[in-house]
């Protein structure tokens, strides 16, 4: 008497829909509570900005074992990849250069007794859930590529890596600025830094937005949420905002660069 096998979906089950979105989760907040253990080892919580990139890497690469191989997937896992490993490797070599705790954590340390188990959550924590929530589109277009690449998804690329490599170029130009002495005190405005005031949050905001549409071709439209947060953040929390309320004091020509100069989006100088 012949079995009968009943075919396996092309699709996940209900059971692995539960799993997919949590399977991230525990896994980045597993990887940030160990990497806390060695900031309070180090009395040192800057190492936590390292990990910022790898992480939504780490995400990705597990939302790629729940899922089925596909053209799509190999597409996010390989921007996401490149952009992990040159963000994440240059900010780790600013932070050996440094070989010290970043002024922001020390303020925080001062400003919070049992700073050094509170940043547990205070920053670490904090952190690996905005991972997993920006991380949305990416665990989207990865878990719906079950048919090939549309228009949108090459659309979506080639935002994603003109973000990638404007955030790549802005940071290296800044670095060589900031190694010249003959630099000290005065403002970086050449190459893309004449176009922008921030042109790394600029390619980093161009990131997301093409990874959000990468997760419309997968029809995760309603993740619109993810590249609105990660602007929020870089307009008025942790990026220009932030980063203007100081540089001016420091800068006396920042004064003059804001001016002449567009503060998020490149846009051609404008004349003195």
């Amino acid at each position: 008497m012949r079995r009968r096998y009943r075919k396996v979906p092309d699709t996940p089950n209900a059971n692995c829909h539960m799993i997919e979105p949590w399977f991230p989760f525990f896994l980045i907040m597993i990887l940030i509570s160990g990497l806390w253990a060695v900031s309070y080892l180090l009395t040192d919580a800057s190492i936590v900005d390292i990990f910022w990139a790898p992480g939504f890497l780490f995400v990705a690469l597990a939302a790629a074992q729940l899922a089925p191989q596909s053209p799509r997937a190999a597409l996010v896992l390989a921007l996401v990849a490149l952009w992990a490993i040159r963000l994440g490797g240059y900010l780790f070599g600013r932070w050996r250069k440094k070989g010290h705790e970043d002024y922001r954590y020390v303020a925080m340390r001062k400003a919070h007794p049992g700073f050094a188990f509170t940043s547990l959550y205070r920053v670490f924590w904090l952190q690996g859930a905005l991972i997993w929530i920006i991380s949305w589109p990416l665990q989207m277009a990865i878990r719906g590529g079950y048919s090939g690449l549309a228009a949108l998804d090459y659309i979506g690329a080639v935002m994603a890596l003109a973000g990638i490599l404007l955030e790549a170029a802005a940071d290296a130009q800044l670095a060589r600025f900031l190694a010249d002495p003959a630099s000290r005190g005065k403002v970086m405005d050449r190459g893309v830094w004449s176009w922008s005031r921030h042109p790394n949050y600029f390619g980093n905001a161009l990131m997301w937005w093409g990874f959000y549409v990468i997760a419309i071709a997968a029809g995760a439209w309603w993740t619109i949420f993810a590249p609105l947060i990660m602007t929020y953040f870089l307009l008025r929390i942790s990026g220009v905002a932030m980063l203007e309320r100081t540089i001016a004091r420091r800068r006396p020509e920042y004064e003059n660069y804001i001016r002449r100069t567009s503060a998020f989006i490149p846009l051609p100088p404008k004349r003195a």
